[in-house]
């Protein structure tokens, strides 16, 4: 659970209490119907936790920018699927993406994809997982290279 989610559960939890003792001790002989009690509740509750959410994001906090690593997996079971690779690799820390390359003519798996997963856990993720055995094949893990751009007339000067 990152900061931002601990941070809208705790407000969620104090609006929750402070529901409950306003409506426990100061509207318990008041005439108000309890459905437009509940409705005006959610809608305060989702304005609070809007609030909560958006404050959240300034200053210098870092959980909205991440540094990520695009990973190549490569020697991949054909029978493998994006969620199959998505469970083995979030084993080992959070995981954004997961691309599995297919042939364009006959649409079946190439044995090779990339995982994009934050730069911390992609390392953990090329320490444990390279040379390691996956559905009785030998994976090969490491940091893909980017893809380069085709020179064209003009960059050969």
């Amino acid at each position: 659970m990152n900061i931002l989610d601990r941070k809208t559960l705790i407000t969620v939890l104090l609006l929750a209490i402070l529901s409950y003792a306003l409506g426990h001790f100061v509207l318990v002989n008041s005439q108000i119907d309890p459905a437009l009690l509940l409705a005006l509740g959610i809608v305060i509750g989702g304005v609070a936790s809007a609030f909560a959410s958006s404050t959240g994001n300034t200053g210098s906090d870092n959980s909205t920018s991440v540094e990520t690593t695009t990973l190549y997996v490569g020697n991949l079971p054909y029978r493998a699927n994006e969620q199959v690779v998505r469970d083995l690799f979030e084993e080992k820390g959070r995981v954004f993406s997961v691309r599995l390359l297919k042939d364009k003519n006959t649409g079946k798996r190439r044995g090779f994809g990339f995982v994009e997963m934050p730069e911390p856990d992609a390392l953990k993720a090329i320490n444990e997982l390279n040379e390691s055995e996956f559905q009785q094949r030998t994976l090969k893990v490491r940091e893909a290279k980017q893809k380069q751009e085709p020179l064209t007339t003009n960059d050969q000067d």
